[in-house]
Order: structure tokens, then C-alpha cells, then sequence
């Protein structure tokens, strides 16, 4: 839609205005500004052309999100410098996922056993008080912004974000307001937090680039649904290119504003390319009459996108119609090239070495009697010299290895199994000399 001129103002911050929609009450239009602050505000200054700049982040941030199925306000881009949100109730404190420390972090602050460039295998999740002028509610505080541990009492504990917390009481005690939510709806946040970082932190690392760190804020809809809101721009993360901040980070730390500039320009480029790839598993079997349920059952158990919970069956003897096997292959490949294919046979274990020898694609082989006759899976696994065939005996196991071969191109794949993966994970620090 066109943009509409509106000078009323819902709230403003540092970097944005929210204005109401001029003919629907239920969303708003997100303005941001070309001001760029630090220090909660103790230093500001303008970049020409910054708020085009985190509004084509945002924007499409916005929409990778959405492909991979994560609840969001935004609905659609209103001009080169704002979009249309959907208006919630925000939740007050901001959420940050990290998943590793930098020098400037501040968690190093806290947590002084952490070596430097640390990375933790399972991602951290905090909470901080969103707050103005060193004052909550009726409470008065020495900082802004402070830490929120969550007490069983009905109340939470602040601390100071940049001091080492065991080291000092908290700096207040709260009661804890219906807008805190429930024990389970802070954990659904956390995991809703960890799921968005790991979508980023594959679509970045696509791009050779390493995602450190990551802010974003949540709201509750007309529905009381906690859905992602306010932005994700250039402000709202850590991002390296081989130890080196594209992030706000420079501004912080003095950088000129041109050369913040270029960094603000380099992100918003890049963020253009972020998609969703179009993908695909062939499970390849030689009859009809072939008993697919264990696959089923995989999907089933492995919490992936629902656009993964489905596989291309193709049924064909490779032995008995080869010509016809290779031409099916090969229309396959050329509606989805990005394809896996998994080779399910019991007396025709060559399907598997024959569609390898002829693809470009990987291919993995089940036998599926193997129980029975064991000595099937060395049809499988004895191959000639450039037949790049794998072989996985349990159907579970192979479904995971082709979503595993996918996913390493596919942020919303990688982030649902790697998101699986961190529930078994512990973070554990080595203290060397």
C-alpha cells in the first residue's frame, strides 16, 4: 500500500516512531530514524540514510522469519524507511541469545571465568528489565536495563548488567507483574528466542559471517499469543567477518560515522539474500508393495518444519528398468535440484550404488531386509571406485542424515535440528593456564 503521511505518535524511542495506521486500528506503522545512539543514549548522532538502512534489514529479517514458520508482527513494507506491524501489548524486558563473548560483551562482565571468544555449545538465554530513567514502577534503580533472575516467590531479582553477579546482592527485588507471565510462558519466550537465533545464526554463516550475539522483544496479540515485535536491525546483534564487527559494536567504540555506514549498507545488502531454499527427500523403492512407516515414524519424533515432515516416494526397479530409474532420477532433479535421495530396497540393493554412480546428488542407501539376510548390506557398502554412496542401516538414522545434508543450506532445517540437539547439550568451561 501507499505510504500515508501520519503525524501522530503512538511511542517513540531512539531509533523509531510508532504511529497508528490511518484505517486499521489493530496495526501500526514502525518509522525509523537516521539517529544511531550508545550508552542508553549518552552518545548520539545522525547517519544519513540509516533509517532506509534498518528498515531493509527488519524488513527482511522480517520475512526469513516468517518462511520459517516463526509468529511475528510484521505484515508488509510501507516505504523505504517504515512497515506495517500488527499492534500487541509489549512484554517488558528483552530477551538475548548468545552464542559466544567478545570482548565487549557484556556477560564477560558477569561471568569472569569465561575465557574470551568463548563459544557455548548450548546457547545462552537472558532477560533484562526494559526500563527509563533508572526507575521501575515505584522502584528506583542505580542503572537501566538491569539483569532479571526469576525467583519461585513471586518475585525477581535485578542486578546490574555489567557487574559480576555472585559477587554482589541484587540491586532490588521486585514483585513480579502479571506482564512477566508464567514460569512456562518465559520458557516458551526463551525457546522462541533460541529458534529465531539459530535461523539467523545459519543464514549468516551462509555468508561466511558469525552471528555472536542477539536482542529481540516479544508482545502478546489480541489472541494473548507471544509473537516477535518491535525490529531486528544492525543494533540488535554481534555479526563478525573474521573478528570483525559489522555491528553497532564500531559506532560504540569510536569508529567514524562513514565507516559505521558502510557496515550499516554491507549488513542491509547482505540480509537480501537470505531465503528459504526450495528442497527436497527422495526415498527411492522398488515396489509399491515396499513398507514405509519407519520412515513415518522418524518424522514423526524429529520436530522439523512441517514442510519437511513429507518425502517424494518414487517406485522403480533399477535392476529391472534401468533406463527408465535413471530418466526418473533425472526428472526428479530437474524440478528440485537440491535434493537427497535415500535408497530403501531389500532384494535389489543395487538401486542405491547405481543412482549414485549417475547423480551429483547425495544418496544414501537402506537396506531394508538387512535383519533378515545380513549379508545384503555389503551390496551396499562395497562400492567401486567413483560411487559415492552412504550407507545408514536404521530408516530413522538415514532420514536424519539427508534432513542433516539439507539443512546445512536451510537455516528454518538447521535451527529445528540444532535446536533438537541443544536440549542434550551442557556448556562446559575449561579453566587452561
Amino acid at each position: 500500500m501507499p505510504h500515508v503521511e501520519n503525524k501522530i505518535v503512538l511511542r517513540e524511542g531512539k531509533t523509531k516512531v510508532v504511529r497508528p495506521h490511518p484505517t486499521d486500528s489493530n496495526l501500526a506503522i514502525f518509522e525509523a530514524k537516521d539517529d544511531i545512539t550508545a550508552g542508553d543514549g549518552a552518545k548520539r548522532d545522525v547517519i544519513p540514510g540509516k533509517a532506509r538502512l534498518a528498515t531493509t534489514t527488519t524488513v527482511n529479517v522480517f520475512r526469513l522469519l516468517q518462511d520459517a514458520d516463526i509468529s511475528v508482527t510484521f505484515r508488509e513494507q510501507d516505504s523505504s524507511t517504515s512497515f506495517i506491524a500488527e499492534l500487541c501489548e509489549m512484554l517488558p524486558f528483552e530477551v538475548v541469545v548468545r552464542r559466544s563473548v567478545v570482548p565487549a560483551s557484556s556477560y564477560l562482565k558477569r561471568h569472569r571465568h569465561i575465557p574470551l571468544d568463548h563459544t557455548f555449545s548450548r546457547l545462552i538465554v537472558e532477560f533484562f528489565l526494559k526500563t527509563t530513567g533508572q526507575q521501575w514502577e515505584d522502584t528506583s534503580l542505580p542503572v537501566d536495563d538491569p539483569l532479571i533472575l526469576f525467583g519461585n516467590d513471586g518475585k525477581a531479582s535485578l542486578f546490574h548488567p555489567k557487574h559480576f553477579v555472585n559477587s554482589e546482592a541484587p540491586i532490588a527485588k521486585i514483585p513480579m507483574p502479571k506482564s512477566f507471565g508464567t514460569p512456562a510462558g518465559r520458557a516458551q519466550l526463551a525457546n522462541e528466542a533460541r529458534r529465531i537465533f539459530l535461523i539467523l545464526e545459519q543464514a549468516w554463516r551462509l555468508q561466511g559471517l558469525k552471528l555472536v550475539d542477539l536482542k529481540v522483544e516479544f508482545g502478546t496479540n489480541t489472541k494473548g499469543e507471544y509473537v516477535l515485535a518491535d525490529v531486528i536491525d544492525n543494533d540488535s546483534w554481534r555479526l563478525l567477518d573474521e573478528g570483525d564487527h559489522l555491528d553497532k559494536q564500531v559506532y560504540r567504540d569510536g569508529q567514524g560515522l562513514d565507516e559505521v555506514a558502510s557496515r550499516y549498507i554491507l549488513v542491509a545488502e547482505r540480509t537480501s539474500r537470505f531465503h528459504i531454499p526450495r528442497q527436497q527427500i527422495i526415498i527411492w523403492c522398488g515396489s509399491v508393495k515396499d513398507d514405509l512407516r519407519s520412515f513415518d515414524d522418524a518424522m514423526a519424533t524429529l520436530g522439523v518444519p512441517e514442510a519437511f515432515r513429507k518425502y517424494e516416494k518414487v517406485f522403480c526397479s533399477v535392476h529391472k528398468e534401468p533406463m527408465k530409474a535413471l530418466a526418473e532420477l533425472d526428472r526428479q532433479l530437474g524440478l528440485v535440484p537440491d535434493s537427497v535421495v535415500i535408497a530403501y530396497v531389500g532384494r535389489s540393493n543395487g538401486t542405491g550404488p547405481v543412482l549414485a554412480a549417475h547423480t551429483t546428488v547425495p544418496v544414501i542407501a537402506v537396506p531394508a531386509e538387512f535383519e533378515k539376510f545380513p549379508d545384503d548390506v555389503w551390496s551396499s557398502l562395497r562400492m567401486p571406485s567413483n560411487v559415492p554412496l552412504m550407507t545408514v542401516l536404521d530408516p530413522g538414522n538415514a532420514f536424519l542424515a539427508a534432513l542433516q545434508i539439507l539443512a546445512a543450506r536451510n537455516p528454518a532445517l538447521y535451527a529445528a535440528l540444532r535446536f533438537r540437539q541443544e536440549k542434550r547439550f551442557e556448556n562446559t568451561i575449561s579453566i587452561g593456564s
